[in-house]
């Protein structure tokens, strides 16, 4: 929390009824039901902690000493914080709603509210205008005050992790691990939000999330198009003309795939179901691959066959 007299405005030397006065303001200017304006609520809350604190002498006189911080952790070594009723915590209400100088800032709540349909009047404490509870929910309620903040990761996954739809880890900076369920259907860049597991909230409010963003690593063979996957597949010439098999990767394991004779390699190949999840499919494409050291063989049947049998394979394009 930052400095309480500074959120509300007051001197380190405000009297108790200028504090109460302080805050009255406040709470009228940010209070939920009076303003629409999405940071009135933390602003609210925050004035809420700072009136909370200040009410409470023996903290106040610790603060002024430089004794705790505006959290209520101790500054000193060795500091003796027992006397903060269960630890170094931030300013709430003591047992019974009522504070160290006899204030309990529900009843100043309630002195202005009861202009807005007596939702903190006599009535139990009923719905305000806004379907709102009572003053305790905005003043010392946790899922109404802000939450921590979100923090934000990459994730770098595999084909084979994404196949898998198992639980993939992932590091936080502080060193945490997480297990993330990969979603599906999986796109590059996706994000994934795991609710609770980011910052803490310096007001008592909810932790923030953690925010994955997953990105797909290249693969060394094959290309992800949706839940399809392609694949490159090298064969030789005589492969080509002749035919044969070829031994064609997949993310379960190498299969044999039969090349006919004087096949059309602009054209892929299907290997139905081995793609992603045993859904997508496999396709191949074959591309002729010429020997790497200059053939004279080949090269004086390659000049027979131009210019005894030629034939133009771009006569369409």
């Amino acid at each position: 929390m930052r400095d309480p007299y500074s959120v509300l405005g007051v001197a380190r030397s405000a009297s108790d009824q200028e504090i109460k006065s302080a805050y009255r303001k406040l709470a009228k200017a940010y209070h939920p039901d009076q303003n629409k304006d999405p940071k009135a609520q933390e602003k609210f809350a925050e004035a809420t902690n700072a009136y909370d604190f200040l009410s409470d002498k023996q903290k106040r006189q610790q603060y002024d000493r430089g004794e705790i911080d505006a959290d209520g952790n101790p500054k000193m070594a060795g500091f003796d914080f027992s006397g903060f009723g269960g630890g170094g915590g931030g300013g709430g209400p003591r047992a019974g709603g009522q504070h160290a100088g006899g204030i309990n800032p529900e009843d100043i709540l309630k002195e202005f509210m009861g202009g807005f349909g007596g939702g903190f009047g006599g009535r139990g404490g009923g719905a305000g205008p806004m379907g709102m509870g009572s003053a305790r929910n905005f003043s010392t309620g946790a899922r109404n005050r802000p939450k921590g903040e979100d923090i934000k990761v990459r994730l770098n996954v595999t084909l084979e992790e994404i196949n898998a739809r198992e639980p993939v880890p992932v590091t936080l900076p502080n060193g945490k691990v997480l297990s993330v369920n990969l979603p599906y259907p999986l796109n590059d860049g996706q994000q994934v939000r795991l609710k609770g597991q980011g910052e803490s909230s310096p007001m008592g409010g909810k932790r923030g999330d953690v925010l994955v963003q997953v990105k797909v690593k290249k693969h060394k063979h094959f290309r992800k198009d949706g839940d399809d996957l392609r694949v490159d597949v090298p064969i030789t010439l005589y492969e080509a003309v002749l035919g044969g098999k070829v031994r064609v990767p997949t993310l379960s394991g190498a299969v044999e795939l039969k090349v006919t004779p004087g096949m059309d390699t602009t054209k892929s190949l299907r290997l139905k179901g081995k793609g992603l999840f045993g859904e997508g499919d496999l396709y191949v494409n074959l591309r002729i691959k010429l020997p790497e050291q200059k053939d004279p063989d080949l090269e004086s049947l390659m000049r027979f066959w131009r210019d005894q049998k030629p034939y133009n394979p771009r006569e369409d394009t």
